[in-house]
């Protein structure tokens, strides 16, 4: 294991392969409503991010966020899956890739509600919003500030 992230680090500093293409190598599930505009713009920004994105309509997100193990009280409009991770609600994609960087016993990641000017919900008068680590127990902790 050690001797692949060696590897990898060592393409990357060689510039053989880019961040993005790492990045491409892991895939975003998202479970959305067909309704849902500003969960399309967060789709759009992993992209651009070079995540590979699948989206998923469904009707219940909040049984979709249950499936997945998400407590509720950190409930969004949208929830994913990648590398194992739970992500909920409008998670930056630089919080992604430094989870997976990281690699802490976690359920994942959570952005809860729809902040202003969190990804997918750009406006002109953003608030500021934690990322949440959420531990396998259900509590969290502030793992980025925005």
């Amino acid at each position: 294991m050690k001797q692949g992230i060696a590897v990898l680090f060592a393409a990357l500093a060689l510039g053989t392969i880019t961040a993005g293409e790492v990045w491409a190598s892991e895939v975003v599930d998202i479970y959305k409503s067909p309704y849902c505009g500003c969960c399309g713009k967060w789709a759009d920004h992993l992209r651009s991010a070079g995540f590979e994105v699948r989206t998923h309509e469904v009707t219940d997100v909040p049984a979709a966020r249950k499936n997945l193990g998400m407590p509720d009280r950190f409930g969004s409009c949208h929830t994913a899956k990648v590398a194992g991770y739970v992500i909920e609600g409008h998670v930056p994609a630089a919080d992604i890739r430094r989870l997976l960087t990281e690699k802490p016993r976690a359920l994942g990641l959570a952005v809860p509600s729809m902040p202003p000017g969190s990804p997918g919900m750009e406006s002109p008068q953003p608030v500021s919003y934690d990322t949440l680590l959420v531990k396998p127990d259900g509590n969290a902790s502030v793992f980025a500030k925005h």
